[in-house]
């Protein structure tokens, strides 16, 4: 039996169910817009954002897995790539460049030229401070941290704030050592 290769993101993109961008983009901008009716306050909007991420990304690891075949990444580096190429395509038909790394590896920077999440979104002067697509930091904070890894996400630069591209700086904070559960015939 061949061995089973790790798909593309390519690959798992065209074999993904999808649903309307134009309706994923205003549903999320709907969301977003709730948001700040209900709590007034942007950073506590930028708060929620990452919250709900983060609670996407610990269910999304399951399915990229599933689905991808990706094998365990031998270190960041390659775990970031993944991410970036495989990830980001699965999920939002598009993939990130990653750059910017530190000399010891553990921090790099994934780089989105098109953000399907900010189609038709245009920032008000009162919501300057918004970070408007904070979900991705927390589903790709909490998909890592499924996978033994704590990470710090932070947005470096946006295009809804005049930047040429959309960063997130990606900061290993530890590689958590895998606990297994305890054996009962010892």
């Amino acid at each position: 039996m061949a061995p089973v290769v790790p798909r593309s993101g390519d690959a798992i993109f065209a074999n993904v169910e999808r649903v309307n961008s134009e309706l994923f983009t205003l549903t999320y901008g709907a969301i977003v817009r709730q948001l700040l009716t209900d709590l007034e306050e942007v950073e506590e909007v930028n708060k929620q954002l990452d919250q709900m991420g983060y609670n996407i990304g610990i269910r999304l690891i399951d399915e990229f897995l599933a689905k991808s075949n990706v094998t365990r990444c031998v270190d960041f580096r390659e775990t970031a790539e993944v991410i970036a190429k495989v990830g980001f395509k699965m999920f939002l038909g598009v993939t990130a460049s990653v750059t910017n790394w530190d000399a010891e590896g553990t921090c790099c920077s994934l780089i989105l030229d098109d953000n399907p999440l900010v189609d038709f979104v245009e920032l008000p002067d009162t919501c300057q401070g918004l970070y408007y697509c904070n979900i991705l930091s927390g589903v790709v904070r909490g998909a890592l941290e499924m996978v033994s890894m704590k990470t710090e996400i932070t947005w470096i630069r946006d295009m809804l704030r005049g930047d040429d591209a959309f960063e997130l700086q990606v900061k290993l904070l530890k590689q958590v050592p895998e606990e297994y559960p305890y054996k009962d015939d010892e």
